[in-house]
């Protein structure tokens, strides 16, 4: 009995059978590591894989009950454990005495798939991303994603065995396409296997599970913040409160971003009323406000992202702000409220334009264009290359306009008789920026 106890994992109340139950495997045991362990004993002539909820248990079949046997009594006795990949394996015979069917539920096509995605930035895989990889093939009914030791995997549900199937043939250990995963998350791949579910249970549509035959199934309450609005939208994304204020983040930012040029960016999208920026966790922020909420929409959308300068730099990270009104006291380099011109601009630093007189405008006035106080002088400093007007725009697609370049701060000629306002005096210049071409 003292021996009985010491090793709990062995059940020595069924009785002896060819056939032993193996628990405790690494995911995905392979039939190769399950003949190599029992090598030693005796002639391994049937196995069946990764079985059980987790997938680790299997079983192994010897060719005489002696061999059987003699395994069980040499790790029953044995100071070292059965082990497979560094993991202690716990035997016990079976209650089956042979192996009927050595097909396991990764076997038989079914209309769910088991979807394991490997990959250093696996699970910042979205759920989107994989209704949009999946229904390639045919319509997606049931999405869910969860974490196990095996790493990030998926459960895809379609509505029959062939569909699945032939998303299974395509997409097994093929790399998710790069255009469909975010610029900062890695190579991705896919090990697809059938799973014994025929029908996934979804009660909530949340980032982790979607199901898509069903579109008016709540959104579960962890997405759901205090006020009792949502923040997770049915495609799993967490849903931003549209705004029609941006904050406008700045990364990168190699050379000099005026409050001009966030206006000339900025204003391709619609009137811009006020911009006010400020500097925060050692990098610079703007707060842009448009007149409405749409037109805010339409130009986060299209410049989230994007670069202001050609060589990936001052790339523009933008979301909504909780303001819906600027505060704008003074106009200067860093602040400017464009519907009252009455306000003094008051010039803290050169600006880009060059030196401007304080005009004391009437209210009939248009509102600051980006372009009426530029230089008269045409050998001055070539203003950026953005036009009074701004034609429409698909609200998905960049604007491409080619007019002329802005010609970047240390541009100017030596021969100029002094250094313009605002230019740097060392490093190489910026490269050219034209308007429309936020990278």
């Amino acid at each position: 009995m003292a021996s009985v106890s010491s090793q709990p994992q062995f059940r020595y109340t069924q009785p002896p059978s060819k056939v032993l139950h193996l628990r405790n495997l690494p995911w995905e045991c392979t039939e190769e590591e399950l003949i190599e362990l029992g090598k030693p004993f005796g002639k391994v002539v049937n196995t069946k894989c990764n079985v059980g909820a987790n997938r680790n248990q299997a079983f192994i079949e010897f060719a005489d009950l002696n061999q059987a046997i003699a395994m069980i009594s040499y790790y029953a006795s044995s100071s070292e454990p059965a082990q497979v990949r560094g993991k202690t394996v716990y035997l016990q015979y079976s209650n089956r005495q042979e192996i009927v069917n050595n097909k396991t539920a990764a076997d038989v096509a079914g209309n769910v798939l088991l979807v394991t995605i490997e990959g250093a930035d696996a699970r910042l895989v979205s759920i989107d991303i994989l209704h949009l990889v999946f229904s390639a093939f045919g319509f997606v009914h049931k999405i869910t994603t969860f974490e196990k030791t095996a790493g990030f995997q998926a459960l895809v549900q379609f509505s029959d065995a062939e569909t699945a199937t032939s998303a299974k043939t395509a997409l097994d250990s093929r790399i998710i396409p790069r255009y469909l995963l975010p610029e900062y998350v890695g190579p991705c791949t896919l090990r697809i296997t059938y799973s014994g579910h025929t029908d996934l249970s979804v009660k909530f549509q949340s980032h982790r599970s979607r199901d898509y035959t069903n579109p008016n199934l709540p959104v579960a309450p962890s997405a759901i913040d205090g006020s009792g609005q949502l923040i997770v939208g049915l495609d799993g994304k967490k849903l931003e409160s549209e705004s029609n204020v941006l904050l406008a983040s700045i990364e990168n930012m190699q050379y000099a971003v005026t409050l001009d040029v966030l206006h000339m960016v900025f204003s391709a999208f619609g009137p811009i009323q006020k911009i006010a920026m400020f500097d925060k966790n050692g990098g610079v922020q703007a707060l842009i406000q448009y007149p409405d909420v749409q037109t805010a929409v339409v130009a986060k959308e299209a410049l989230e992202g994007h670069c202001i300068y050609d060589g990936g730099f001052c790339k523009l990270h933008i979301s909504y702000s909780r303001h819906t009104d600027l505060s704008i006291k003074v106009n200067n380099d860093r602040s400017r409220d464009y519907t009252i011109p009455t306000i003094p601009i008051v010039t803290a630093q050169p600006s880009i334009l060059g030196q401007q007189p304080v005009h004391q405008m009437s209210p009939a006035v248009p509102p600051y264009n980006g372009a009426q106080y530029a230089p008269t002088d045409q050998a001055a400093m070539p203003q950026p290359g953005w036009g009074p007007t701004v034609p429409a725009v698909h609200q998905s697609m960049p604007i491409q306009m080619h007019n002329q370049p802005y010609m970047p701060p240390g541009t100017m000629p030596i021969s100029s008789p002094q250094m313009g306002p605002g230019m740097m005096q060392s490093g190489p210049p910026p490269p050219p920026y034209h308007r429309g071409h936020v990278q």
